[in-house]
């Protein structure tokens, strides 16, 4: 009996010096205040879940193309019984500029791992009083060059299209986002290769300068 209270003891001893290292080494943790920054992305590495990952580049298209259909949906369908031509292209063009301002870039912005990561995803990627008036602008340059796609696919389907009785392709939400969504790339990828090619000259112009001594 004696040698088994003895265990007992022993048992009961080395629990508490266990749950006594354990609390030492969580107030170590929780006091520590050189800890090393953790990045929003890498802990997101750790917490998501599922085995399932859709990529970042395919949902920012996907907003992209859904929101430019949507806008074509309501506005190009829903006021093409009451507007036509010019007055309806600059419809059109004010809406996909008012949304990408207010909706695509701020959707993007919030589901970015870091903060400005997906700048590069968008032609004007902060955010203004005066940036609508540029959206709206850059969104009629992009209205424009679909018309121009829509008319070249019909040249080249049925001929002249101001001789034509109908076209052979009409615009609907689906097509128009697609083709929304590629011109909107195009011009951020020109955007991009441009800036990293200004950047680059001028990190070795400075560079350059630096060895010399001197200061641009």
């Amino acid at each position: 009996m004696a040698k088994k209270a003895k265990k007992q003891q022993k048992e009961k001893q080395a629990a508490e010096n266990y749950y006594d290292l354990k609390v030492e080494a969580v107030d170590r943790l929780v006091n520590a205040k050189s800890a090393p920054k953790v990045s929003e992305k890498e802990i997101r590495k750790y917490t998501s879940r599922g085995k399932f990952h859709i990529p970042s580049w395919l949902k920012i298209l996907f907003v992209k193309f859904w929101f430019s259909g949507a806008i074509c949906y309501f506005f190009l369908w829903g006021m093409g019984l009451y507007l036509a031509g010019l007055d309806l292209m600059v419809v059109l063009a004010i809406a996909l500029g008012v949304s990408t301002d207010l909706m695509v870039n701020h959707l993007l912005h919030s589901f970015e791992p870091e903060k400005g990561e997906y700048d590069k995803w968008m032609m004007i990627p902060f955010r203004r009083f005066w940036t609508i008036f540029l959206n709206v602008i850059y969104a009629g340059v992009l209205l424009y060059c679909v018309i121009q796609i829509y008319a070249i696919i019909n040249t080249i389907l049925v001929g002249d299209v101001n001789e034509a009785e109908t076209v052979a392709l009409g615009v609907e939400p689906l097509l128009f986002g697609i083709f929304y969504m590629a011109m909107d790339m195009l011009f951020v990828t020109i955007k991009n290769t441009l800036v990293k090619i200004f950047r680059e000259a001028n990190e070795k112009v400075n560079g350059t300068s630096q060895k010399d001594g001197k200061k641009i």
